[in-house]
């Protein structure tokens, strides 16, 4: 039977299998499986009709536990029901996975394996999360690659349907659910050819219905629980069968051999590795390599994993097998291995099938890349003797000796495979560019393809390595590509860092240098390995300047489609003319939905980048070139140093893969240093922030907005003026406490600016004292920068409680790896610089927790005393909950503390200055500032006062006791003074008041962690709950929230959401006693910071909700701070203040600081791609919903003024 080839990944391949079995998907966002409940989502939007002649009913939950809710009751109430998800999210299922498999349901799960969250996080691929639910009852099927999610899929669903056992269907995250092939796509019609019709009318019939009414989910006792369990035995002893059976209609209508288990290799091979997913395909091409080389190695592929039918593995194992290595991708510490292998291990024993030595491996956790030389080496160490009965492959590990060695390896990929590597900066397009590249040429032409994406752990601004692989034989490579024939680096600074790049190219092969550097500058900024590198392997070396290109044509930063255009024409892969009309229209498809502008630009773009390249000649000495000093010593805190030196420049430069676990032993817990940001000096900005002194006003306005804390104003001495850099710019304070005692300057990091230009739209318009320039202009500024940030004194009188006070503190977040232009860090940065030398931060999975800490690189950092944020991330669902267990610990502490302090008070010898130092300390022990004053003097006072042994010992009338205390170990005198001293002095780090800020975006406070939001507020206890309002699921892909507006388009609301968004701020209010803001830092500065300052001193709970315009509503970013003054004036968003304390004083607690809208809202929310979409989308929708949005933000205001006179106090 021929089937359509289709370029897609394996999410667009299940998304595209299940949507025909399925009635009803119950859905939440997690990466990597959202987008097939996204695509199922706009395919039902479209139109689309499932086998049963239906759309498909999407529903987005509040959770993943609310999403197999959901999926639970639609099966009950007799709908084909199905969900997406992965990770933490799979496993806040489980318990309803239970009650599915026991009242045998016929769900399915369709799930992208991914790691779970332990020492840390990790958003990328193994089967952790799979192997946490083998107790649950679903039956378990494994794909290996894209073809096989496509061929597979129906399985579970037809064999659910028939069998009655729901299924989990997994393969994995990322290297199968995001690598693209040219794939054969099932057609709808010869799927419902296989469905058993029967089978889903009595799945209908049992479904629960008034008109023939059943009870399902009872409870019962210990006399008949365990008899009903065992009465299903029957449904699983056939469900191999019933999958055979399957696999067989599956075989015979498309000519595969899909079996339970699949053998691979020689018939009499001798050594075998059993495993299941993506590594089943890198081992076949080994296999293949070493049987031609005249060994006999083979594989078996599980597929059927749950039921585990051990005879069907026996079987499918070559008698002549003496050594089998089992490969798990999964960790179980403590136990004598890994699920697969003692499962393999069992089927062997209870065969009697005792003369098989069997090993267990580790591998690709976490999505380490697992290339051929692991699996030659697993085939290797089998050859032993005496095999590793437990091994790792693909890391150094230095410390337990558990990895087995590698060396370099054949390439294996088939013959005449053409590999290529493009590195890009996260958001620059050159991802979504070779999308379009790999699907027009698996489109266009007769080739095989694949590509596959690889990330750093930051958003937008991160590093991007896109790998692509194209051929006239079937691609089965599921590694990155380390020998390329073509390699293009679109961001100049890494050529600057001295990333290995050039190094991929094979002898003769492509690089090509996205820069404006004439062939002069370009050997100036080459490293002497990359020269020598080029020169001797004859790389045929090409420039292009398509950042000058693409500010010419308008498209600013985002020259992806000339440098896709260069590609093509260089590559040669087909016709010139034909690459540039399919270009076209891929371009056209992507950006329609931006307007007609954006299409013509890109455009314009292709036509360009087809000859905008130039050949550079190789100069011969570049053979020779030698290798430059090493870089200066890194300074600072040891502890700190270390870290940057062993894991954070290697990480930085996408070599983390070459780290051993011996440099991770000191942070076996998860636990890295503050202040690792400040070390990467990434340089990625094409265009930076120029001050120009004589127009400043001195506001600190582009500082205040600055996401990035990368540019600072100081107050410079005059002796430290005159030791800083001599290009230091400094002019005379205008006003105020620095008025004729300091100088002020603006200093600006180049090499840590993302170059969003925000601080240049904050400047006053009629001042315009910054503008940008590119970043080789203003490199000479980066000294100054440091020397500011280094040696000039923070000067307190300065540090005002006003806007342009607060930016002479010092940030204690800074360089985040956030988007460029984040509106989330504004905000974050600005609360650290008030308070975060007493700050402990929960912070929720999310955006928040991928800039605030991604693992050795946290940009959080501490004061010139060591102080700074203690930041800690639990999970997604639980981060309020969380946040408020970190405040009741040290609110534990403290308070058995002050009881101390009284008792040390109460003791009639205790020194009269170490009394009134502890009075002053109580007396201020709910004001934040006060008591960190006075609790530096009681701690010095305690210090001063307590005897040590040694002082005790000095005075003749204690000297006999005090031996007696050092005989014993003791160290300081043992009166009730002196120990009840000791002891305050031993926990001093939790005297002082802290204050508690609990972060987090829409997603979690609006939706999956509303619960735990409401409870903490509902305590009464002095916590700060702090969300950035994207409005959106911003971290995965912009999914629609209950903070999503009217009319808005989003992932899951593909056609625009129906409903207006929820009222948080209005929920909490109604408690009475919980302080409540909702701020705009681009609309109002000084309300924003007021809130700040008030949440933090209030002693209660308090909820602040920040406007945070995202990339994900399709705005430009450097206008981030703009939009937010837009949405104010519209009345899109409202300024308000809600503080208890007030009332308690007799004042209004109700504070409405946004006026009457004076704009016009539909023409404000059209402004943005989310809604605009929707207009050219939906047009006839769109004027529905946005004239409902209208009249419900007229209506929004009217009642916020309405609560300026209800909360007004009596008269009376």
């Amino acid at each position: 039977m021929a089937r359509k080839l289709v370029t897609m990944d394996g999410n667009n391949a299940a998304a595209h299998v299940s949507y025909a079995f399925t009635e009803v998907a119950a859905i939440y966002p997690i990466t990597p499986s959202s987008p097939m409940a996204d695509l199922v989502d706009q395919w039902a939007a479209a139109g689309r009709k499932n086998i049963f002649g239906t759309k498909v009913r999407v529903q987005e939950m509040q959770a993943e536990s609310g999403a197999a809710g959901a999926v639970h009751g639609s099966l009950n109430a007799g709908a084909l029901t199905t969900t997406y998800t992965a990770s933490q999210g799979l496993l806040l299922m489980i318990p309803n996975m239970y009650k599915m498999a026991g009242e045998l349901l016929p769900a399915v799960f369709h799930v992208t394996a991914r790691a779970l969250a332990s020492h840390t996080l990790s958003i990328f691929g193994d089967q952790s999360d799979v192997m946490a639910c083998r107790q649950t009852g679903f039956a378990m099927l494994a794909e290996g690659n894209v073809q096989e999610v496509m061929d597979l899929s129906p399985v579970a669903h037809l064999a659910a349907i028939k069998g009655r056992v729901p299924f989990l269907n997994f393969f994995d995250g990322f290297r199968t659910s995001h690598e693209i092939q040219k794939i054969a796509v099932w057609d709808y019609d010869d799927l419902a050819e296989m469905v058993d019709m029967d089978a889903v009318n009595a799945f209908r019939q049992r479904g629960l219905n008034p008109q023939h009414p059943q009870m399902r989910g009872s409870h019962e006792n210990g006399d008949i629980f365990f008899q009903n369990r065992e009465a299903s035995n029957k449904y699983y002893d056939a469900v191999p069968d019933l999958v055979e059976e399957y696999m067989g209609m599956i075989n015979a209508k498309i000519g595969t051999n899909y079996q339970l288990f699949n053998y691979y290799g020689a018939p009499d091979a001798d050594r075998v590795i059993i495993s299941m997913g993506s590594i089943c395909d890198v081992a076949e091409e080994v296999i293949d390599y070493l049987n031609a080389h005249g060994e006999k190695v083979g594989l078996v592929k599980v597929r059927l994993y749950r039921p585990f039918r051990a005879d069907k593995l026996i079987a499918a194992i070559p008698a002549t097998c003496k050594k089998i290595a089992v490969l798990d991708r999964t960790k179980e510490p403590g136990a004598q291995g890994e699920p697969l292998y003692l499962d393999v291990v069992t089927a062997l024993a209870n065969a009697g099938r005792n003369d098989i030595v069997v090993t267990g491996g580790r591998y690709g956790l976490g999505s380490k890349d697992t290339p051929p030389s692991s699996v030659f080496a697993v085939y290797e160490e089998l050859k032993r003797d005496t095999p590793k009965r437990q091994f790792t492959i693909g890391i150094v590990d230095d410390v337990t000796n558990l990895s087995l060695p590698e060396t370099d390896a054949p390439d294996t990929s088939p013959e005449g495979t053409i590999a290529c590597k493009f590195w890009g900066l996260g958001g620059d397009g050159t991802v979504g560019a070779n999308k379009n590249s790999i699907k027009i040429i698996g489109d266009h032409t007769d080739k095989y393809v694949q590509a596959y994406f690889q990330y750093d752990s930051k958003k937008t601004g991160g590093v991007t390595i896109s790998h692509l692989r194209f051929g006239d034989h079937e691609i089965k490579s599921p590694y990155y590509i380390n020998k390329a024939d073509f390699v293009a680096c679109h961001n100049p600074s890494y050529i600057t860092k001295g990333f290995k790049m050039v190094q991929d190219v094979k002898p003769g092969g492509v690089f090509m240098i996205n820069c404006e550097w004439t062939p002069e500058e370009l050997s100036h900024h080459l490293d002497a390995s990359a020269k020598r590198y080029i020169a001797k392997n004859n790389i045929q070396l090409y420039t292009i300047n398509a950042i000058d290109l693409a500010i010419k044509i308008g498209m600013g930063k985002r020259n992806n489609t000339i440098l896709q255009s260069a590609f093509f024409s260089l590559a040669k892969i087909m016709p010139e003319e034909d690459a540039i009309r399919y270009m076209k229209e891929k371009a056209k498809a992507s950006y329609m939905k931006k307007g007609e502008d954006v299409v013509e630009m890109n455009y314009k773009a292709i036509d360009l980048g087809a000859t905008a390249y130039v050949k550079i000649d190789v100069p011969a000495d570049w053979a020779n070139a030698v290798d430059e000093a090493p870089a200066k010593e890194l300074t600072g805190r040891p502890a700190t140093v270390k870290m940057v030196r062993d894991i954070l420049t290697p990480v930085d430069k996408m070599d983390g893969d070459s780290l051993p676990v011996s440099a991770f032993v000191d942070h076996a817990d998860g636990t890295f240093e503050l202040g690792a940001s400040a070390y990467e000096k990434r340089g990625v900005a094409v265009s930076v922030p120029e001050w120009d002194s004589t127009k400043c006003i001195q506001c600190n306005q582009c500082a205040y907005v600055c996401p990035h804390a990368t540019i600072r104003p100081f107050a410079l001495t005059a002796d430290e003026l005159a030791a800083a850099p001599a290009q230091t710019k400094a002019v005379d304070f205008k006003v105020g406490a620095g008025k004729g005692v300091y100088k002020f300057s603006m200093a600006i990091s180049p090499l840590d600016c993302m170059g969003c230009g925000v601080c240049v739209g904050a400047c006053p318009e009629k001042v315009q004292a910054i503008k940008m320039v590119p970043q080789e202009e203003e490199l000479a500024q980066q000294d100054v920068f440091d020397y500011c940030v280094a040696k000039v004194s923070e000067k307190k009188e300065l540090q005002t409680a006003d806007v342009k006070g607060s930016q002479f503190r010092k940030p204690l977040l800074e360089f985040s790896g956030s988007c460029a232009g984040c509106a989330e860090t504004s905000y974050a940065r600005l609360v650290t610089q008030l308070f975060g030398d007493k700050m402990y931060i929960s912070n929720a999975t999310g955006c928040s927790s991928i800039w605030g800490n991604p693992g050795a690189t946290n940009p959080y950092c501490t004061n010139a005393e060591g102080k700074g944020p203690a930041w800690c991330n639990s999970l997604f669902e639980d981060n309020a909950e969380h946040g408020f267990g970190m405040y009741l610990g040290q609110k534990a502490i403290r308070d058995s503390l002050i009881e101390k302090t009284k008792a040390l008070i109460a003791v009639e010898w205790t020194n009269a200055d170490l009394k009134a130092a502890a009075q002053k300390y109580l007396d201020t022990v709910n004001d934040l500032e006060a008591n960190a004053e006075a609790t530096k003097a009681y701690v010095a006072a305690l210090e001063e006062n307590v005897a040590t042994v040694d002082e005790l010992a000095a005075n003749e009338k204690f000297a006999a006791h005090a031996a007696e205390l050092k005989a014993k170990g003791e160290k300081y005198c043992d009166c009730d003074a002196c120990a009840l001293g000791a002891d305050i002095l031993s926990k001093k780090d939790y005297l002082s008041k802290k204050s508690v800020w609990i972060f987090g975006g829409d997603g979690w406070a609006y939706d999956i962690g509303f619960g735990g939001v409401d409870h903490v507020l509902a305590s009464g206890e002095d916590v700060n709950i702090f969300v950035f309002d994207t409005e959106v699921y911003s971290n995965t892909g912009g999914q629609a929230s209950k903070a999503t507006p009217l009319g808005a388009v989003a992932q899951f609301a593909a056609a625009g959401k129906e409903i207006k968004n929820k009222d948080l701020a209005g929920i909490a209010m109604t408690y009475g006693y919980v302080y409540v803001a909702q701020v705009a830092m681009g609309a109002n500065a000084a309300q924003c910071l007021k809130a700040f300052q008030e949440a933090a001193a209030y002693n209660g709970p308090s909820l602040i909700i920040c406007y945070a315009p995202c990339i994900n509503h399709g705005i430009k970013m450097p206008f981030n701070q703009t939009e937010q003054k837009k949405a104010v004036a519209a009345g899109y968003w409202n300024l308000f203040r809600f503080n208890p304390a007030l009332a308690e004083e007799g004042k209004n607690p109700f504070s409405l600081d946004s006026k009457a809208p004076t704009a016009d809202y539909v023409e404000f929310i059209e402004g943005e791609t989310r809604y605009s979409a929707l207009k050219r989308s939906f047009p006839g929708k769109a004027e529905e919903l946005f004239g409902i949005a209208a009249e419900n933000s007229i209506e929004k205001y009217n009642k916020l003024a309405k609560l300026v006179d209800f909360y007004a106090p009596s008269k009376d």
